[in-house]
C-alpha cells in the first residue's frame, strides 16, 4: 500500500466509512462518471456520514488525480467498427443494431451508454447506427442532418434520415438472406424490435437478442456507472408528499386490476418518490428501476453506494431498497406468481416485457402510470416555475443588455457569449445546472437546430447577421428554456420577413384558445401558418412539454406536425417556439415556455375552453420585427408582452441594464 494510501485508509476508518481505499476509488471513479453539476455537491458524504474536513480534502485529492490520469489512447472511428464486426463474427451473428438509448430511454445517458458516440462520432440526442459485414449506416433526424455530416466519417457509415429513410428500409435492403441482426433488448421498445424484426424477415434473415452488448466487450476504455448523490426533494418544492402520491396511483392501478406497475423511466421514479440526482447532464435524475405494488408499496432498485445520508428515512418503509441486479428476478417473481403487471411498452425496454413474459406474467400495456400526473403540475409547482423564470429572465435580460455593448466591438465568439450566460445564471438563487448545453449559434452555425460551440466550429458575432440563443437552467423550483435571436448591426429585409413570420406563429398559438380535450397536433398549424403562405417552414416540432426541476423535455404533450392523440390538460407546461432555418445564412427561433390555464367559457359559448399562460420573460429584438407584416391585435400583443416583461424584470436587475431593458420593451410604434 503507498504511503497516501495509507494515509486514506487511516482517514476512511477514523470517519466510519464502510469503503477500503478500493472501495472508495471505485464511488469516485462512479462520481467522475456523473453529470459535472453532481460534482460540484457534497459528494463526499457517500463516503462517510460526516466526512471530517481532512477526509473531505483526501477525496477531493484523490478525484483531482484519478480526473488527471492519461487516457488510454482511443482507437480511431475505423478500428472501432472493425473490432465491433470482429466481435459479432466471434459470437456467430452478422449484423448489430446500436441505439443513442440506455437501459432507460432517456434523452440524456451516462457516459457507459454513450455506445453510438463512441462507435461512430455521432454526438446529437437522437440517432441509431446499423452495423452489417460490409456497411453500415447512421440514421438520424432533421434536427442533426448537418451536425452528423461533420462528426461522422462518410467512408464508413452513410448517413440516412430517420424518419423520411428509417432503418427498417434500409435493413430490408441491406441485410442478405440467412444474415442474423443481433440486438440487446435492454436498449430498444417493443416497438422498435417488431419493425425490425419484421425488415430482417423481409431481406430473408432474422432478428436476434442477446444476452449482453458486444459493443461493452469492444470498448475497453468505457466509462463506469455513475454515482451521484441521490437526495430528498424538498415537498416546498414537490408540493405533494411521495405518500400522497404512491397512494393516489395504487388506487388507480386496483381500479384496473393490476397488482404491479414497472417503472423503467428515472424521471418518473424521481416525481413518485420525490428524489433528485445527478446520473446524467443536466437533469437531475438518479438511474434505477421501481416497482410500484397495487398497495402502494414501492421497490427502487438503485445502486446503494449513491444514497445520501438520511434517504432511507425520507423513503420510509414503504419503499423496499435492492439494488440494480435485483430487478430482473424481481420481474420473474412477479412472472411466477401469475401477477397482472403494468408496463409502459413507449418507454420500457423489450427486456422487460421479455421477462416478465417468459416468467408467465400477465402483461398489460398501458402507459406509465407517472406520466400524465408530472405532466400536470400542482399549484407549489406552477407558483415555483413562475419564481424560476422571473429569475431567470433577469439572467437573460442582463445577459442581452451584455451581447448588445459586446457583440458591437466585433470580436466576441460563440462559446464566450454561452460562458457569460452561465455564468449570470450560476449567480441565481436556487440553479442548479444548466437544462441542456446551450446553443450559441452566430451566423450559419444559427441554422444548425442543435447546434453545439466547440473551438473548431464557433463564429464570431459579425454585423449583418443573426445570433440565436436556446439556452436554459434547472432550478430547485423549476426548469427553464428560451430562445431567443438576436440581430447584431443591422438585419437585412429578409431576415426581418422570416423573423416576423415566426413571430407571428408564436403569437398566434400563444393567444390561442381551445376546448377541453384538443391536442398539441391539431394546434401546431397555428404556428406555421405564416411560414406556410410564402412557402417556408421548419423541421422539427413546435412545442415540448417541460418537467418542474426535471427533464426539459418531457411528455406526453406535444405541439407538433407528427399524430399526439393526448389532450392539453391544465398545469401542463409546454414551449412555444416555431423557427425558420435558411442552411448555410442564419437561423431563427423565439421561444417561450407557457402553462396550460383553464378559461371558462366564452361568452355565448357552449365548451370550456383553454389557453395559455407565459411563464418566460425576456425581451424580443425589435430591431427584427417588420410591422407592416403584424396586424394591430399582434402588434398589441408583442406591447403587452413587452411591458409586463418591463415591470417584472426592472426590479432585478442594476441600472444599467434596466436602462437598456427600457429601450429595448418599448412600443414598437415608437420606433
Amino acid at each position: 500500500m503507498h504511503n497516501g494510501d495509507a494515509a486514506l485508509a487511516r482517514l476512511l476508518a477514523r470517519d466510519a466509512s464502510p469503503y477500503d481505499v478500493a472501495g472508495v476509488t471505485a464511488l469516485v471513479a462512479g462520481v467522475l462518471a456523473a453529470a459535472p453539476a453532481a460534482r460540484e455537491g457534497d459528494w463526499a458524504a457517500l463516503v462517510a456520514p460526516k466526512p471530517s474536513t481532512e477526509l473531505r480534502s483526501a477525496l477531493t485529492a484523490l478525484a483531482d488525480q484519478l480526473a488527471a490520469a492519461p487516457a488510454a489512447p482511443a482507437p480511431g472511428p475505423a478500428e472501432r467498427l472493425a473490432r465491433l464486426r470482429a466481435e459479432l463474427a466471434r459470437r456467430s451473428v452478422h449484423g448489430f443494431l446500436v441505439p443513442r438509448a440506455d437501459e432507460h430511454q432517456g434523452e440524456y445517458v451516462p457516459l457507459a451508454a454513450q455506445r453510438l458516440a463512441w462507435l461512430t462520432g455521432f454526438t446529437g440526442s437522437a440517432g441509431l447506427a446499423v452495423v452489417l459485414p460490409a456497411a453500415a449506416a447512421v440514421f438520424v433526424d432533421g434536427r442533426y442532418t448537418l451536425q452528423a455530416r461533420a462528426e461522422i466519417d462518410p467512408a464508413l457509415y452513410v448517413q440516412r434520415h430517420l424518419t423520411d429513410e428509417p432503418a427498417s428500409d434500409w435493413i430490408a435492403q441491406s441485410l442478405k438472406p440467412g444474415e442474423i441482426l443481433a440486438y440487446d433488448p435492454r436498449l430498444h421498445t417493443l416497438g422498435e424490435v417488431e419493425r425490425f424484426r419484421s425488415a430482417a424477415q423481409k431481406a430473408g434473415g432474422s432478428l436476434k437478442p442477446l444476452a449482453d452488448n458486444p459493443l461493452d466487450a469492444v470498448w475497453t476504455d468505457r466509462p463506469p456507472l455513475p454515482l451521484a448523490p441521490v437526495v430528498p426533494h424538498e415537498l416546498r418544492f414537490a408540493g405533494e408528499s411521495a405518500e400522497h402520491k404512491r397512494q393516489a396511483l395504487a388506487e388507480r392501478l386496483a381500479a384496473d386490476g393490476v397488482d404491479a406497475a414497472v417503472l423503467t423511466a428515472p424521471d418518473s421514479i424521481a416525481w413518485l418518490l420525490n428524489i433528485r440526482g445527478g446520473d446524467v447532464p443536466h437533469t437531475p435524475l438518479p438511474l434505477g428501476f421501481a416497482i410500484l405494488e397495487r398497495d402502494g408499496t414501492v421497490e427502487l432498485f438503485i445502486d446503494p453506494r449513491k444514497l445520501a445520508p438520511g434517504l432511507a428515512e425520507h423513503l420510509g418503509n414503504a419503499v423496499r431498497l435492492a439494488p440494480p441486479a435485483d430487478f430482473g428476478p424481481a420481474l420473474q417473481r412477479l412472472g411466477a406468481a401469475r401477477r397482472r403487471v403494468q408496463a409502459d411498452p413507449a418507454s420500457a425496454a423489450a427486456w422487460v416485457f421479455d421477462t416478465l413474459a417468459a416468467a408467465g406474467a400477465e402483461l398489460h400495456r398501458a402507459a406509465d402510470p407517472c406520466q400524465l400526473p408530472k405532466a400536470c403540475k400542482n399549484a407549489t409547482e406552477l407558483d415555483g416555475t413562475r419564481r424560476a423564470h422571473r429569475r431567470d429572465g433577469a439572467a437573460l435580460t442582463r445577459f442581452l443588455a451584455w451581447l448588445a455593448a459586446k457583440a458591437a466591438q466585433g470580436n466576441l465568439g460563440e462559446i464566450a457569449a454561452s460562458d457569460r450566460l452561465e455564468e449570470l445564471r450560476r449567480e441565481g438563487e436556487l440553479f442548479r445546472d444548466l437544462s441542456f448545453p446551450t446553443i450559441s449559434g452566430a451566423g450559419a452555425n444559427g441554422a444548425i437546430v442543435h447546434y453545439r460551440a466547440s473551438p473548431r466550429s464557433e463564429r464570431r458575432l459579425e454585423p449583418g447577421t443573426l445570433y440565436l440563443v436556446d439556452s436554459g437552467a434547472q432550478y430547485l423550483d423549476g426548469t427553464t428554456d428560451v430562445t431567443r435571436t438576436v440581430a447584431i448591426g443591422a438585419p437585412a429585409a429578409e431576415m426581418r420577413d422570416r423573423f416576423t413570420r415566426v413571430l407571428k406563429g408564436h403569437i398566434a398559438l400563444a393567444t390561442c384558445r381551445f376546448p377541453n380535450g384538443t391536442s398539441g397536433s391539431q394546434l401546431d398549424v397555428l404556428a406555421r401558418r405564416a411560414l406556410w403562405e410564402a412557402g417556408l417552414d421548419y423541421d422539427h416540432g413546435t412545442g415540448h412539454g417541460v418537467g418542474s426541476y426535471l427533464a426539459v423535455h418531457e411528455g406526453p404533450q406535444r405541439i407538433s406536425k407528427l399524430p399526439n392523440s393526448q389532450p392539453l390538460l391544465p398545469g401542463m407546461i409546454v414551449s412555444d417556439e416555431p423557427g425558420y432555418y435558411k442552411t448555410g445564412a442564419y437561423g431563427i427561433r423565439i421561444e417561450n415556455l407557457v402553462v396550460v390555464t383553464p378559461l371558462g367559457a366564452a361568452a355565448g359559448g357552449e365548451r370550456e375552453l383553454l389557453g395559455f399562460e407565459l411563464l418566460t420573460l425576456a425581451p424580443i429584438d425589435r430591431a427584427l420585427v417588420e410591422p407592416a407584416l403584424l396586424n394591430d391585435a399582434e402588434i398589441a400583443w408583442l406591447d403587452a408582452y413587452h411591458a409586463r416583461v418591463r415591470a417584472e424584470i426592472a426590479p432585478l436587475v442594476d441600472a444599467a441594464t434596466r436602462s437598456w431593458l427600457e429601450a429595448a420593451t418599448r412600443p414598437l410604434g415608437e420606433g
